[in-house]
């Protein structure tokens, strides 16, 4: 009887906080240093949003790529949706202008 070669997962989490923490590194080290020598500097709430979210990117990207490289496309659109997730929590969590509700329009 042949055995069948298990899949590697795309999102098993040591290759996961992998690229996270390569692509959290990679975005602090350009967003703490762009622009620095201007006016105005980037604050360090805003570097760490930006680190954050280029890590949850990366690592999603590589998972997405990777799912779909093995055409499971159901992990392919987890790993999407997680990634899309992370961003927009970090953007509402460590956003330091708080966006203004939109106001209603009256009709008549």
């Amino acid at each position: 009887m042949k055995k069948r070669k298990a899949k590697a997962a795309a999102l098993a989490p040591a290759e996961l906080a992998g690229n996270f923490t390569r692509g959290m590194v990679a975005t602090g080290l350009l967003a703490a240093i762009q622009d620095r020598w201007t006016a105005d500097k980037p604050s360090n709430r805003k570097v760490l949003r930006l680190a954050l979210q280029g890590g949850a990117a990366l690592a999603s990207g590589i998972a997405t790529a990777e799912s779909l490289r093995r055409a499971d496309v159901a992990r392919a659109v987890l790993a999407l949706a997680g990634g899309a997730v992370s961003v927009m929590a970090v953007e509402m969590l460590l956003n330091p202008s708080p966006r203004q509700p939109a106001q209603e329009v009256e009709i008549g």
